[in-house]
């Protein structure tokens, strides 16, 4: 595998593992009141999304269970939605996505490495 692959496949990880260890212990309100955090989660996810559209579409069909489109969408919508970022989607993909996505990207690196 390559380096710069394996670079991608590292800044995944790191930046779902931030966005998990920076809202595990958070409710909603809690995360949305946290205008650096939020910031910063912004920025995770932007992070993700732009290194999922840079790992090839061999490794990609590999290891479908990897939402690869979903984050690459998901940063998308982000950066395109001028009126705002919409928490509540934000905030489901947090909980919902990440702690499944996290566990895979892990296996991913540790398989490819």
């Amino acid at each position: 595998m390559s380096p710069l692959l394996i670079e991608f496949l590292q800044h995944i990880e790191n930046e779902l593992s931030f966005i998990d260890k920076n809202t595990s212990e958070l409710d909603f309100e809690e995360f949305v009141n946290n205008e650096i955090l939020t910031k910063a989660i912004v920025r995770s996810f932007e992070i993700v999304g732009e290194a999922c559209k840079k790992v090839p579409d061999e490794i990609r069909f590999k290891y479908p269970l990897f939402d690869w489109r979903g984050f690459a969408g998901l940063r998308d919508r982000m950066i395109h939605h001028y009126l705002g970022i919409d928490y509540a989607l934000l905030w489901d993909a947090i909980k919902t996505e990440i702690p499944f996505n996290l566990l895979w990207i892990k296996l991913i690196i540790e398989r490819e490495h």
